[in-house]
């Protein structure tokens, strides 16, 4: 099950489609075995990339099960289970638990008035899932505040062992915890980024883990990882930056995870690039954007292994 020692980079799974909506089972198989070959140490499946509100439960289990039958026991996954009610969120957690899920993660939802307010409704939330909890901070998608005191009030409860950090501007914030947890003032705790993987470096500066994103090129960011760790940070710094411009093009609102799928179908990790209706399509002019990016990265890294 996952702890609050975690690291590294999770790679967060869009969900693959077919061209008729339906799940693609044979892409799942194929990108669960490229991100475990491109060093992920976990997967994390139903986040905000994943189209978890399109799917019905059924096809949320189905899917989760597919990944963990080829993941499990190899890396954690973490599936995520944010629902209106707590009935809807037992349930799904339950199930991907029995699967072999090692944790699951919700985020608090849009319209909670007040401090009290979010620090309740999260205990409620450990106490339904009652498993390894991931705390989303994402207030850009929810409207959600949760400052360092609060989020050391819902550290004390030993369940909940991970934070993914997606406040934006956040490296402060996340500073502010690790001082807190130097102090005594909280447990310490795993923290993943996220925001598309925008800030990996200082955030990894800062004294997070790890990332957790679903970015296209998940190595690049494994590697950014270890050379950080070795401290070696303008070389991470280098090759962080070879990708910012195609970073920076797929975390476009709205826009984002088309051209996430489009990239990962160049890139044969899955068969289509089909969202689930309703979402956007990319225009040809957008593609030829991706594709321009695309050829620069690939012939960078020839002149990068000529050298």
């Amino acid at each position: 099950m996952l702890d609050r020692s975690a690291k590294g980079v999770f790679v967060i799974a869009p969900t693959p489609f077919l061209p008729d909506g339906s799940l693609d089972l044979d892409s799942a198989d194929r990108m669960t075995d490229a991100f475990l070959a491109a060093g992920a140490s976990g997967l994390t499946l139903l986040g905000v990339m994943g189209e978890a509100p399109k799917l019905t439960q059924e096809e949320s289990v189905a899917f989760v099960a597919r990944v963990l039958k080829r993941a499990a026991g190899r890396v954690p996954v973490v599936v995520g289970a944010s629902a209106p009610g707590f009935a809807q969120m037992k349930a799904l957690s339950r199930a991907v638990l029995d699967l072999g899920a090692a944790g699951i993660m919700v985020s608090p939802p849009p319209g909670l008035k007040g401090d009290e307010a979010v620090v309740s409704y999260i205990a409620q939330a450990m106490d339904a899932v009652d498993a390894p909890f991931v705390l989303q901070d994402y207030p850009q998608l929810t409207g959600i505040t949760m400052t360092a005191p609060m989020i050391a009030r819902m550290a004390a409860d030993p369940r909940m062992v991970m934070l993914k950090a997606e406040d934006w501007p956040g490296l402060d914030k996340l500073t502010a915890i690790r001082r807190m947890e130097a102090e005594g003032k909280m447990p310490r705790v795993s923290i993943l980024g996220g925001v598309g993987g925008q800030f990996l470096p200082e955030e990894l500066a800062r004294g997070a883990d790890g990332i957790m994103t679903g970015y296209a090129f998940p190595e690049m960011l494994v590697k950014v990882c270890a050379l950080m760790w070795a401290g070696q940070r303008d070389a991470a710094q280098d090759l962080f930056d070879t990708h910012l411009p195609l970073i920076r093009t797929e975390v476009q609102p709205g826009l984002g995870l088309a051209i996430r799928k489009y990239v990962l179908k160049k890139r044969g990790i899955i068969a289509h690039d089909t969202l689930r209706a309703p979402g956007p399509k990319l225009t040809a002019e957008t593609a030829g954007e991706v594709d321009y990016l695309l050829g620069r990265l690939a012939r960078t890294e020839k002149l990068a292994a000529a050298a």
